[in-house]
């Protein structure tokens, strides 16, 4: 096996593993609280944290570590490699007991990730990629869809995302839904549920990183609303919008956001 397949095995095994446990918090509740304003964590955060951490570095010292339930170290900077790591994506949800919960890990080369897994313990949705290889469900090979517009969509977004468009850019039939994770969201549009991610909110590296790719190699297309392409383990890890979707879906949308009128401090 290569270093990349290897790497990628221990990534699926430590996925699962750290899924398991957070499974076993979920049904039982579970402590948490505020690390800042309406910024919650929970023990169950720090348990997977921890495990992940341990499996992913154990024999691959070299490699960085970026987590978003781990202190920052910035010699990460340095590492070609580096796990990015969201122990429980969701963590609101996930305290509130709704399947909205993901266990997310990708191995990144040089700003870029290579390998990725998203992984709902609750609804038993394991999601996979490895650059090159295409996006998998439970082992099943997977595609975004292939709407081109609003008309008819079914969109993972804020309800809010219509309220400037006038009445020519207004569809007359789309469904709008929201779901906690925004991994879990890109991944629900990899696998053609759901036919765009539109988060016009800051995300991190953690948050994106395994979906990113997962989508992408299911065909999609992900950049932020001004259709730049995400670079990771740079000194800042944070994006200021998300936006997933097929090819023409992703055109459409970024169309669209470039006609409406921006609020007053809309950032996107």
């Amino acid at each position: 096996m290569s270093q990349l397949e290897q790497d990628y095995a221990l990534l699926l095994e430590t996925v699962r593993e750290g899924g398991a446990l957070a499974l076993s918090y979920f049904h039982d509740g579970v402590k948490h609280w505020q690390k800042g304003p309406d910024d919650p964590v929970s023990e169950a955060d720090h348990a997977v944290d921890d495990l992940l951490r341990k499996k992913l570095l154990a024999d691959r010292p070299t490699y960085g570590w970026m987590s978003e339930e781990t202190e920052d170290d910035p010699k990460r900077l340095d590492c070609r490699d580096i796990w990015v790591v969201d122990p429980i994506d969701g963590t609101r949800a996930f305290i509130q007991q709704r399947a909205e919960f993901t266990v997310c890990a990708a191995l990144v080369r040089d700003g870029r990730p290579l390998a990725g897994a998203v992984y709902n313990p609750a609804t038993e949705e394991f999601y996979d990629a490895v650059l090159g290889g295409g996006a998998r469900l439970n082992g099943e090979t997977i595609r975004v869809s292939a709407a081109t517009d609003f008309e008819g969509a079914r969109l993972l977004s804020g309800r809010h995302i219509f309220k400037n468009a006038g009445p020519a850019d207004k569809p007359a039939d789309v469904t709008i839904h929201m779901v906690n994770s925004i991994a879990y969201r890109m991944c629900l549009v990899a696998d053609g549920r759901y036919d765009a991610c539109i988060s016009l909110s800051g995300k991190c590296d953690w948050d994106i990183a395994a979906a990113e790719l997962i989508l992408a190699e299911a065909g999609g297309v992900n950049t932020n609303s001004h259709g730049q392409d995400f670079r990771y383990n740079l000194p800042e890890p944070r994006h200021k919008s998300v936006i997933g979707a097929g090819p023409k879906m992703h055109a459409h949308v970024l169309q669209f956001l470039d006609t409406m009128e921006r609020p007053l401090g809309a950032k996107w």
